[in-house]
């Protein structure tokens, strides 16, 4: 059965860049996603729908967010029942408040934090915890899977367990240079990984999601098309799906996920 308890849960995606206009025409063919406005944000916000349903959004990254360094990204938003109480937990954990707590009129309060080893992620005490829907296999469209790669695998996963609850599952030996690759879940449902970067892997800790689309094939040559770049991939993984792993054309990191 799968965990009803809204802690823990995984709530929302959102695209920060640096031309959201764009990159909302780059997803709508890569992936398939409709957009529509989101009301009551200040900026520019647009959400990500599937299904005639919002996951996500895309904003544009702030002038001083660009100037200090920060580079077009996904980020996952986790929800919670105590968005000051995590906080305070995560800081325990050895973790770092980077902005908020704070609230955004008509969806709840948020914060966003960077895990001991540097992976940036977000916390979301709703206004409206009924609202969501019972947790399900994703459909296509929806995203299947997030990655977290680290540092510090053992660590990380420690880290997140404590702070979300989440439950580790399988553990698949890789081989080198990764070793393993820690899987993790809620009660009833898989959520993702996590795996110790090798040291000559470039970015710093992040977190990778992955989008189920029908025909990968067809979503790689529309990302080509559209002025993105293929990373890694298509390749098979244990159970006969296809993954890949693209750079939109801003340069945030995204992948995808083709089931059998």
């Amino acid at each position: 059965m799968a965990d009803t308890s809204l802690h823990g849960r995984i709530a929302w995606y959102e695209l920060m860049t640096t031309d959201p206009e764009a990159a909302e025409g780059f997803y709508t063919r890569v992936v398939g996603w409709g957009t529509q406005p989101f009301p009551g944000i200040e900026t520019r916000y647009a959400a990500w729908t599937a299904h005639d349903q919002p996951i996500g959004g895309v904003v544009e990254l702030s002038p001083d967010a660009q100037a200090g360094g920060t580079l077009p990204r996904w980020m996952l938003y986790v929800a919670v029942t105590d968005v000051d109480a995590t906080v305070e937990k995560a800081v325990a954990l050895g973790g770092r408040l980077l902005e908020g707590p704070r609230g955004v009129v008509g969806e709840g309060r948020y914060a966003v934090l960077s895990d001991p080893q540097g992976a940036v992620f977000a916390i979301l005490q709703p206004s409206d915890p009924e609202r969501f829907e019972p947790e399900t296999v994703p459909a296509p469209l929806e995203i299947s899977w997030r990655e977290l790669a680290t540092t510090d695998r053992e660590a990380a996963t420690e880290f997140y367990s404590a702070l979300f609850g989440w439950q580790r599952r399988n553990a698949v030996e890789m081989g080198q240079p990764v070793g393993v690759y820690q899987e993790f879940g809620r009660p009833g449902l898989p959520l993702g990984g996590i795996y110790t970067k090798p040291d000559h892997v470039p970015f710093t800790p992040r977190w990778l999601i992955y989008a189920k689309v029908p025909d990968i094939e067809a979503s790689l040559a529309a990302a080509a098309a559209g002025g993105g770049k293929v990373l890694t991939g298509p390749r098979e993984i244990p159970g006969g799906d296809r993954i890949a792993e693209i750079q939109d054309p801003q340069g945030a990191a995204f992948a995808l996920h083709e089931c059998t």
